[in-house]
This record gives structure tokens, sequence and C-alpha cells, in this order.
């Protein structure tokens, strides 16, 4: 699968927060589910250059997010649109996605974190080589929830 990766712009960030609305207990990741996050994926200024719209035939498909957490240590985030997802595209969809970070932001490690009831999302990432790391718990989305931190190391 091809994608196409690029600086989110402000018309992605838009339908990404007001139209992806996933399903049941993943309705965990609709953007709106948390103001503060909402807030800060809408603003530009805030935004910055650091969250990238995957796109496949110009369709928007998925994005992700980069941060800085330590020297040679990246963190990502990742959505791909509700309609797309358990269909199998998520592990082409992340290894373009680790691909990229690994070539525009040199790194020896990345790190995510997933609610440790998504256990799709799980799988999928100790499939392309994360490690589960440690859980906690984290305040988010009115409420507390624990968390899955993994990592993934060059050369895997």
């Amino acid at each position: 699968m091809s994608y196409r990766i690029k600086t989110i712009t402000q018309e992605q960030a838009e339908d990404i927060a007001y139209n992806w609305h996933y399903e049941g207990d993943y309705s965990f990741y609709d953007m709106e589910a948390g103001q503060e996050d909402l807030q800060a994926f809408l603003n530009p200024k805030i935004r910055g250059d650091s969250i990238f719209a995957v796109t496949k035939n110009y369709e928007l498909v998925a994005f992700f997010s980069i941060t800085t957490v330590a020297e040679r240590t990246m963190e990502i985030g990742l959505g791909m649109k509700p309609s797309l997802t358990g269909k199998g595209l998520g592990f082409d969809f992340l290894k373009n996605a680790i691909d990229f970070v690994m070539i525009y932001y040199p790194c020896e490690k990345i790190t995510l974190s997933v609610a440790t009831f998504n256990l799709r999302a799980i799988k999928l990432y100790r499939k392309v080589g994360f490690k589960d790391t440690h859980t906690y718990m984290q305040a988010t989305n009115g409420g507390v929830y624990e968390f899955l931190k993994m990592d993934y190391t060059k050369g895997y």
C-alpha cells in the first residue's frame, strides 16, 4: 500500500476532529472526547509541524504525531480513519510511519502509549516489533485509564 505523508493541514485536522468517530469502547479515541487534546490538535501554533496526515489516492486515511522525548528517542501517536480500522491495514500504515520517523527524525528508539483495553492495537504493535515496557494510570477524557508503554528499537 502506497501512502503519502505530509504535515497535516488545518482542514485535515478539523476533518479528523469533528468527523472521525469510533464505535463502542473505541470512542475513547474520538478527538472530541478530550477538550484539552482537541484544542491542541486544532491549534496550528500548538500543533506546529509535529502531526502528519497520511493519504492514499488523495484520501485522508490516517495521521500520526511525533514528539521528541529524550535524546535519540521519539514518541508517536497514531490514528486511522474509523471506517478503515479492523481491516488489516494497520501493519502497512505503522511500518510506513516508523520508516518516516527513522528517515526524518533519526533516532534509536520509538515509543508509544496505548490504552490497555485496545487489544487490537497492542497485537498490531507487537507484530511490528514494539515491546511492552510498563503500564501506568493516566487521567484523560474525563476519567483515569490504564495505558501500556511500548518501545520499538531500531534494527528489530
